[in-house]
This record gives C-alpha cells, sequence and structure tokens, in this order.
C-alpha cells in the first residue's frame, strides 16, 4: 500500500475528556498521558509538533491522535486473532489456493460441513481472505501515520488439529475445546430485547454453551462417528455466527470513539463486512442438521442440536430463515422498536470483546504474557475519546 497518500503523524490525546463513558475506575488512577505512557504506547511514535496540534490542524494534515491509533491497535490484534482461527477453519474445510494459502483439505469433515450449505468451503475460504486483508491493512495505515503495528507472532504456540488436511505449525487460538455462546441466534429475532439494556437472550443451543467442544475434528479417529462428525460441524456452523456478530458490534462501539473522519471511515467501511459475515453465518448455522445426544468420546461431553423451528424456539420470531434483525428496542424504551445491530454501547467494548472470547475458550493454553498484552490493548482502546 502507498504511503504517500497517508500523510501525518500521531497527535496525544488531551487528559481531559467530557466522554461520559469513560470508566472512572480506570482513568482516575492517574493523567491519560502518563497512563499511556507507563503501558508504553506508541510514546516514541510522538513527535513535539504533533503534541501542539490542534484538532482543526489535525483534520487537514490526516493526523491522528493515540486515542485513535489505540482503537486501530486492538482491532488489529483481533483481525490477527481472527485470521488464526478462520486459517485453521480454512486448512480443513475450506479451498486452499494461492489468496488462502495452507492445509490440503479433509474430505470427510468437508463434506460435514457442506451438510448446513454446499457452498460453505468458498464461504469460509472469503471470510479467512476477509480478515487476512483486515490485519494487514490495519497494520500498514498504523505504519503509514507513524505508529506501531501490532504482532502476536511470540504467541503462536497453541498445537494444531492432528487431523488430515491440518498444518503442523503454532496457533493463536484453540478450536478444540470451545463454549460456545449461541445467543445471537435468538438476540437478533427478539422484538422486546436488547443486551444494550442489560437484557439476557436465551442459547438457541444450550448444550454448547457448557463444557467444552471441538469444532474441528482433533484427529482422524473424530472422523469415524457421523453423528459426532456432524456434531462438530454444527458446532463450527454456530461459532462462526458467533465470532462474526462479536466483529458486527465491535466495530460498531469503537466507531464511536474515534476522532479522525479517516479512521471512521476505515472502521465503517471494514464493519460492514463482519455485517456482512455475520449474516451469511446466521442463515447457514440455520440449516444445521439436528443431532440427538452425542458424547465426545474424548472428554465425554454431551452435546445436542435440536429442530430450530420446533419448541422452545421456532414459530414465528424463531424460525431459522429469519436472517435479517428483527425491529427491537434502541436508546429509549419510550422509541419505536428499531432494526439495528446489537449490541452498540460503546462503553467497555474493547474489554467485553476480549472476555467474551476468553470465555469461548479460544485461549485456552494461551500464557500469561498474552493475556497482559491482549489486556493492555483493551484498556487503552476503551480509553480512546472521540476529540472536537
Amino acid at each position: 500500500m502507498a504511503t504517500d497518500s497517508l500523510p501525518g503523524t500521531l497527535s496525544e490525546t488531551t487528559a481531559h475528556t467530557t466522554e461520559t463513558n469513560a470508566d472512572p475506575q480506570l482513568t482516575s488512577i492517574r493523567p491519560r498521558r502518563s497512563f499511556l505512557k507507563g503501558l508504553g504506547v506508541v510514546g516514541a511514535a510522538l513527535s513535539a509538533g504533533s503534541l501542539l496540534a490542534t484538532a482543526e490542524e489535525q483534520g487537514h494534515r490526516g493526523i491522528i491522535t493515540v486515542g485513535d491509533v489505540s482503537i486501530l491497535r486492538f482491532l488489529a490484534a483481533a483481525e490477527i486473532l481472527e485470521t488464526d482461527l478462520w486459517q485453521q477453519y480454512n486448512e480443513l474445510a475450506g479451498i486452499q489456493d494461492d489468496e488462502v494459502p495452507g492445509g490440503t483439505g479433509n474430505e470427510a469433515y468437508t463434506e460435514a460441513v457442506a451438510a448446513l450449505d454446499e457452498d460453505m468451503n468458498q464461504y469460509i475460504h472469503d471470510n479467512t481472505e476477509d480478515e487476512l486483508s483486515h490485519e494487514k491493512f490495519i497494520n500498514a495505515y498504523l505504519v503509514a501515520k507513524g505508529a506501531e503495528p501490532v504482532s502476536l507472532d511470540r504467541f503462536r504456540t497453541l498445537p494444531s488439529s492432528r487431523a488430515t488436511g491440518a498444518q503442523q505449525i503454532g496457533r493463536l487460538t484453540n478450536l478444540m475445546q470451545l463454549t460456545v455462546d449461541t445467543t445471537w441466534f435468538t438476540r437478533y429475532r427478539s422484538r422486546t430485547q436488547n443486551p444494550d439494556f442489560g437484557d439476557i437472550l436465551p442459547q438457541a443451543i444450550p448444550t454448547l454453551a457448557v463444557g467444552q467442544h471441538t469444532a474441528i475434528p482433533r484427529t482422524d479417529d473424530d472422523l469415524h462417528n457421523s453423528d459426532f462428525l456432524q456434531a462438530i460441524a454444527n458446532t463450527a456452523g454456530f461459532h462462526f455466527g458467533t465470532i462474526e456478530q462479536g466483529g458486527t458490534s465491535l466495530y460498531a462501539q469503537l466507531a464511536q470513539r474515534v476522532t479522525s473522519l479517516e479512521v471512521l471511515r476505515i472502521l465503517l467501511s471494514i464493519g460492514g463486512t463482519e455485517i456482512m459475515h455475520f449474516q451469511t453465518w446466521s442463515d447457514k448455522a440455520g440449516n444445521a442438521p439436528p443431532v440427538p445426544d452425542v458424547v465426545d468420546p474424548v472428554t465425554g461431553v454431551h452435546v445436542t442440536f435440536p429442530d430450530l423451528n420446533a419448541p422452545p424456539l421456532g414459530g414465528e420470531d424463531y424460525q431459522t430463515n429469519l436472517i435479517m434483525p428483527e425491529p427491537t428496542v434502541f436508546l429509549s424504551k419510550r422509541l419505536p422498536v428499531c432494526s439495528i445491530i446489537r449490541p452498540t454501547k460503546t462503553h467497555g467494548a474493547a474489554m467485553a470483546a476480549l472476555k467474551a472470547l476468553t470465555a469461548d475458550g479460544l485461549f485456552i493454553g494461551q500464557s500469561r504474557a498474552f493475556f497482559n498484552f491482549m489486556r493492555t490493548l483493551a484498556i487503552e482502546a476503551d480509553l480512546a475519546v472521540r476529540e472536537c
């Protein structure tokens, strides 16, 4: 990417803020400038001139604030993590080519995933390519602005699947011990509830929300029981939706905190593709074949995939072909319902996203250093405020 079209350097955010969503437990510890310096946040990239730039000058020169950099760095890390997990899915059930290299495919697993849609391999490939492009673009943009890009390479220590088709390389994410939150399936079909109001929606697949489940075959031994193999593929199908609905909300949440119009353009543009991903996977998850109570032969964990068009779901509000958000409460319950992304409340958005990914089981086996690094990025992003 050419850098001559991306002029400017960083401008530090002011210590004073009128952001009502700022967490007092974080902002009261010490002034923002010293807090960022203590965390080692892109301080070396700041010039004396950039510290004196006014907001108007920033707009003309393309300068972005430390807050904008913090948001972009967290999103870069999130995209790296997404690329890592999608690469694992693509190696086994996607299309391996020059656009998304790696792996050789697993015929049995690919066939089980295709039960959700015959084009699943293409969709998995394209989702993987998209996340890879997001990761590379955001990091390149940071470099062009004189900020430090994000690398998680030192944390690639988790094992790969040993099943036929998977590369044997270090991973950032663990797809073999997942606890999958499927409340997004009911959340987007509800006309009366919204997590922004503290509402907790029921799980579409309750057994996926407890225990640890594998979404990819761990070894070829997982391919022999057809019911268990389909349960693995169904787990992947719902996990796709879980991941992409998180990105859908995260970009909308953090966009409310950026200062630069160019950075806002980046978040709105990339966030729009996350929405496209989520709608695709929302549609495909509804096609998951019912699977009776199946026991994981390795862990003993049970999982059941019911008919989603039957009680307690089903009916007009929960039929599986409702892949567009139903109107629900937004901003105030005194206002008419509206079809929206949910949640979009910005307070603590980055930390909430990190906690959700952690609860998902994606980071089981990761080091304390990894969690400290990701937590620092999340805190920095959540401290960012829009400047006038």
